[in-house]
């Protein structure tokens, strides 16, 4: 394959060279446990701390409210079932939204076999979550209230603050999935009354296998992982020293740029939505056409099947992918284009196709030449589409 165009960074971003080579020495030459006793083994221990410093910064918290785990999904799984756990004999009910990511959707229907009771609120045609009706939900059991930050298939950016002020006035615990906002979309915990916080290096140009959970301090919250005294005795597992360096470095890059490369991005994101709705016929965008992360675009073309569009891409030299990484074996339609009112034929023909400050202009006309050409290919040969126009010209 001679052309290559990458557009899932949504899945994951490749490690930036700065980031690195600030990881090397931590896997060659200052290999030590941070856990050990002796003096290298301290300067380690320091690095890290330095790294968790960095990260709490970026969100406006205290570096010993950082807790680093291996990613976004064990996050998600450790605030919701460590409050679950902490705050049993309070209350059984937890809030969330039907779009979430499975790391959110799957734990609370683990909870929901033992005993716990979970509201998956609706959303609007865009995607958004209406606070009104997390008010709404509210019980006297109600323990925790778990809605994303962005919405990793189509983009949207669910009104957080909003979410977080109700929270926090009925006394309530907030989490935000923020796994695709952190380092992409400015994040206040206190001014937004955010709780927890879930996050993974391996969005911003950092290593795979190293995220964060920001737990507010005085929240009540179990261990998820239990063994040594890591992380202030919260989450037992020998120190990843590599993958916190790594992730300061790559969350300093990503906030020292996040205001040009939103410019940037969103003007290549809207280029490619503008271009492909006045191309390609029956087509639609989905997800909050403003209120959307800068390098995320998903679109719905009818009449097609996204699998055979997605092959035909890569054939293309374009990486895209239907939804969320984690899924993509399913043959279901995404359960977001579902919850947003889509039809399971419509929902089917989905793309998403998400860019980074690496993506040019002639990429996106590139993208959009080729869509063009193997929507047209991929109709000619669907009985549907034929009928579809021939009805019409009637």
């Amino acid at each position: 394959m001679e052309k290559l165009i990458y557009m899932d960074n949504a899945a994951t971003t490749r490690v930036l060279p700065e980031v690195f080579e600030a990881m090397k020495p931590y896997f060659t030459e200052e290999y030590w446990n941070p856990a050990s006793a002796y003096k290298t083994s301290g300067e380690a221990a320091q690095k890290v701390e330095e790294s968790r410093a960095v990260i709490a910064n970026a969100i406006g918290a205290d570096p010993k409210e950082i807790f680093f785990t291996a990613g976004g999904s064990e996050s998600d799984n450790w605030a919701i079932k460590g409050v679950a756990d902490a705050l049993k004999e309070k209350g059984n009910h937890i809030i969330t939204t039907k779009i979430e990511h499975h790391a959110v959707l799957h734990t609370c229907e683990f909870l929901e076999k033992h005993g716990y009771e979970v509201t998956y609120l609706p959303v609007d045609e865009n995607g958004v979550v209406n606070p009104a009706d997390v008010e709404a939900a509210i019980r006297p059991e109600t323990i925790l209230i778990s809605v994303m930050f962005a919405n990793n298939e189509i983009g949207t950016i669910e009104p957080i603050a909003e979410i977080g002020k109700i929270a926090h006035e009925h006394k309530i615990y907030f989490h935000t999935d923020a796994v695709q906002a952190f380092g992409h979309e400015e994040i206040d915990v206190n001014t937004m009354n955010i709780d927890l916080l879930s996050s993974s290096a391996h969005k911003i140009n950092g290593p795979k296998g190293i995220g964060f959970l920001y737990i507010r301090k005085g929240v009540k919250i179990s261990n998820l992982i239990h063994g040594g005294g890591q992380e202030n005795g919260r989450r037992a597992g020998t120190t990843n020293t590599a993958g916190t360096v790594g992730y300061a470095k790559a969350t300093e890059i990503a906030l020292a740029r996040m205001a040009d490369r939103k410019k940037y991005e969103s003007a290549l994101r809207d280029r490619l939505i503008d271009k492909v709705l006045a191309e390609i016929p029956y087509t639609r965008v989905n997800g909050h056409r403003e209120k959307r992360l800068s390098n995320n675009v998903s679109f719905c073309f009818r009449f097609i099947e996204g699998e055979s569009l997605l092959i035909m891409l890569n054939q293309k030299g374009i990486c895209a992918s239907s939804g969320s990484a984690c899924t993509s074996g399913s043959l279901d339609p995404s359960h977001v284009l579902l919850a947003i009112g889509l039809p399971h034929e419509i929902a089917h023909g989905s793309v998403r196709l998400t860019l980074s400050e690496e993506t040019t202009e002639e990429d996106i006309d590139y993208i959009v030449d080729t869509l063009k050409q193997i929507v047209d290919r991929l109709r000619s040969m669907s009985p549907l589409y034929e009928d579809f126009v021939k009805k019409n010209k009637q």
